[in-house]
């Protein structure tokens, strides 16, 4: 494979390198799950050819017990290289990232992407694509998810779109969110987009108490389209378990 400085591209590091496009940044457990290491030495020793090497950028944040955890973004030279997208990531290459929480918020997506698209599913079901939004979807829908995707399943194609919700955004937003997504599943501007008929709307949150007030905010609008569920029970119970919550219903339910 092309080299750069030495250093030999192996297929593991392209596949690193393209996910980074949409993953955007990334810490060293979410690096092995993507590139396939299972050994952590083995896991900072490539990733530390790779930044000397100028295709990866490295930074750190502040993690529990005042430990520096460090976290990888492509640099210009890797985006180049294999021929994807640059995400702008605006500090210094020095910066201590304290409190970030945008970075934050995507190292939360990128956990589900993993158990979604890196992971074993399900027998009988395969994951195909995921898309990032830089944009709103149109202009007379202001919503901009944190990812699509399509499960196939008992030969039918399922698209999905996650939202991954942190406590931070209010009810209103959410109730404009909610009208913004029932009006692409109207308006036709969905068929037209994706080329499928139906979708899903899956959102992760961080507590139990936070899925019930937007339960509450969806459910004044739709009994429809909706999946909510907490990260606490995707870890524990996995991803595709009978952990989802549909607005205006009580019982949990599998998405397949």
């Amino acid at each position: 494979m092309t080299g750069t400085d030495g250093l030999i591209l192996q297929e593991r590091d392209r596949r690193l390198m393209t996910a980074l496009e949409t993953m955007r940044i990334v810490d060293r457990d979410q690096v092995m799950s993507v590139a396939g290491f299972r050994s952590i030495t083995r896991a900072n020793t490539r990733l530390l050819k790779l930044k000397n090497a100028g295709l990866l950028r490295r930074l750190f944040v502040g993690s529990q017990g005042g430990n520096r955890k460090a976290l990888y973004t492509l640099s210009p030279k890797g985006a180049a290289l294999v021929g994807v997208r640059l995400w702008h990531l605006h500090r210094r290459q020095a910066d201590r990232l304290v409190v970030d929480p945008f970075i934050e918020h995507q190292l939360m997506v990128n956990a589900l992407r993993i158990l979604i698209c890196f992971s074993p599913l399900p027998a009988g079901m395969t994951c195909h694509g995921w898309q990032i939004f830089r944009e709103p979807i149109a202009a007379a829908l202001p919503i901009a998810p944190d990812g699509y995707f399509e499960i196939e399943y008992d030969t039918s194609i399922h698209p999905i779109f996650l939202e991954v919700d942190r406590g931070t955004e209010g009810q209103r937003i959410w109730k404009n969110k909610t009208e913004s997504y029932l009006r692409l599943a109207a308006s036709g501007e969905f068929a037209k987009r994706f080329g499928q008929q139906r979708f899903r709307v899956l959102v992760a949150v961080n507590s139990e108490r936070r899925l019930l007030s937007i339960l509450k905010t969806v459910g004044r609008l739709t009994d429809k389209i909706f999946w909510f569920t907490t990260f606490s029970d995707i870890n524990n119970e996995g991803f595709w378990s009978r952990l989802w919550l549909r607005p205006k219903q009580d019982q949990k339910l599998s998405l397949f």
